[in-house]
């Protein structure tokens, strides 16, 4: 019996539930005296006295990006390798071609439309968030999307916010723009 659906399906899962309650059992998760806190504290890694303190930090948006765009970069990766032909790895194995080897000269190269596909799909609403950072990193975390928010709403700056849209628009647009063209390129040449 095969693993690789239950896997799909431990990926799959999370999207069952809001983005937002995911955000938000991460708080109960890093609080000061959340569940990583008392986790920590059964094993014996903490004192009784010792809490973790995430929360409110870097650490925590990492966390809650990772998290929360790791899905978007799974399941493109995972078409990509779907398609990817078996004999190819089985016969550079019989020519002598160590995995790791086979694997930078043959599956990566051939997994790279799916890596590009995931980083379009998790970098694009990476550059927006808002969300995350504001619940879990706090007022000191900087990120364009919250900035923007910020500029918007609280502080009224419309003309500053508008530039800083455009410029974040910008840094989406030009790279997929540009990778369009190579992609166009490629296949004029292919033909």
């Amino acid at each position: 019996m095969s693993i690789r659906p239950m896997l799909m399906m431990m990926v799959i899962l999370p999207f069952w539930t809001s983005f937002l309650i995911r955000v938000y059992a991460w708080i109960g998760i890093l609080k000061p005296e959340g569940l990583l806190t008392v986790a920590l504290q059964a094993i014996g890694i903490l004192g009784p006295d010792e809490q973790v303190r995430i929360i409110n930090t870097e650490w925590a948006v990492y966390i809650g990006i990772v998290y929360s765009y790791l899905p978007f970069m799974i399941l493109p990766l995972y078409a990509a390798l779907e398609k990817l032909d078996g004999t190819l790895l089985e016969a550079a194995q019989d020519l002598g071609c160590p995995p790791l080897k086979s694997f930078w000269v043959i599956t990566f190269p051939l997994s790279l439309p799916g890596v590009i596909a995931g980083t379009f799909l998790c970098f694009i609403p990476i550059m927006g968030e808002f969300v995350i950072p504001d619940l879990l990193g706090g007022s000191e975390t900087l990120m364009i999307g919250r900035t923007l928010w910020t500029e918007f709403n609280s502080n009224r700056d419309w003309p500053l916010a508008a530039a800083v849209a455009v410029v974040l628009l910008l840094i989406l647009v030009v790279p997929i723009v540009l990778f369009q063209n190579q992609v166009a390129r490629s296949q004029e040449q292919g033909r």
